[in-house]
């Protein structure tokens, strides 16, 4: 869990990211799922977009897929949002919170 000075720094960090993963009509599916968290795997932070032709409300769908993956929720803005996980291992972390 991250605190609100965390989740601060980590919106500006994410200000300048592209979203890395698109999800489209099809909706969360295993293969988005995988996605997310190869991004988060090699990034920490990641920046997802939910397409116009999918019926997904942002923050519940950030949510989800962060309780799946073990992963914070940090923001949702529009249709997109902000997903951080840690590295598991610390030569590997490049963000420090």
């Amino acid at each position: 869990m991250i605190t609100g000075k965390q989740r601060s720094e980590l919106k500006k960090l994410a200000r300048d990211i592209k979203p890395s993963v698109m999800i489209g009509k099809d909706e969360v599916t295993p293969s988005v799922i995988a996605a997310i968290d190869d991004s988060l795997e090699a990034h920490e932070l990641v920046k997802v977009q939910i397409q116009s032709g999918a019926v997904l409300d942002p923050k519940e769908t950030a949510n989800m897929i962060a309780e799946q993956l073990g992963a914070d929720f940090v923001q949702a803005i529009g249709r997109k949002f902000i997903l951080y996980r840690q590295a598991a291992d610390p030569a590997k972390r490049k963000i420090s919170v």
